[in-house]
């Protein structure tokens, strides 16, 4: 079994590559990770059966991560481990498999990792579905540049825009493409962005003014973007008394 460990104090990193080689086989620590970006890229390279992640760590946090992690096709396993007994509830949310306090313990730290030699994609759904499903919006969302990933913050984003089969996240200062589809970033962050077209949603706060052609087309002016985004007039009406109400 393939572990990448996550923490961003070296001690603890270290405590736990101790307590498993002492477990021996069939356990196996493959890397380790200083935040969630590593962890996001350890992911990539390593393929990890379980990541034994810690919520509170710098750039991108464990909770983050995870929410990233189980986007994927074929999720590891996760199992929290931190100091904080307040994190349990949210950190079942994003699907972990368990949940260890500081200062953990070789037999607490076994029966975990037990739990993942019989998990499985099929159990994973299945929690998937019994989880609360009002979980909270990411603050970051993780692409791909090259052979790297970069963290984009949702705060700077101006607009989604859905093409053929990406969709395209710009922020005012570049663009990326991400392979999440645009009803999803619509539920997601709902309170934050408004969906102005059937291929586009806007930062709600980054609307400055709403623009009529001379052709009777619609366009809303964002904050920090160069281009004018087209308004279709079955969602003008909602776009209107947004602007009207921040007027107001």
């Amino acid at each position: 079994m393939k572990i990448l460990i996550a923490d961003d104090e070296a001690l603890a990193r270290s405590r736990l590559i101790d307590l498993i080689d002492e477990l021996g086989d069939p356990f196996e620590v493959v890397g380790e990770a200083k935040n969630g970006r590593e962890v996001l890229v350890g992911r990539e390279l390593l393929l990890p059966d379980v990541v034994l992640l810690d919520i509170r760590m710098p750039v991108l946090d464990g909770i983050e991560a995870a929410r990233e992690l189980a986007r994927l096709d074929s999720p590891p396993a996760i199992i929290f481990t931190t100091a904080f007994e307040e994190h349990a509830v949210e950190a079942f949310e994003v699907s972990a498999l368990d949940y260890l306090l500081k200062p953990i313990r070789k037999k607490r730290l076994e029966a975990s990792l037990r739990k993942v030699e019989v998990f499985s994609r099929a159990r994973w759904e299945q929690l998937q579905e019994i989880l609360p499903k009002a979980q909270k919006s990411r603050s970051k969302i993780c692409v791909k540049v090259r052979n790297d990933l970069q963290l984009v913050s949702v705060a700077e984003i101006c607009c989604f825009r859905a093409g053929d089969k990406y969709v395209t996240i710009f922020d005012g200062n570049g663009e990326w493409l991400i392979e999440e589809s645009l009803k999803s970033l619509e539920s997601e962050f709902c309170e934050l962005f408004i969906r102005i077209h059937r291929n586009a949603l806007v930062a709600r706060s980054k609307i400055t003014a709403l623009e009529k052609s001379a052709e009777g087309h619609f366009f809303v002016h964002l904050e920090g973007f160069n281009e004018k985004v087209e308004v279709s007039r079955r969602h003008l009406p909602e776009v209107r008394a947004l602007i009207a109400t921040s007027i107001a």
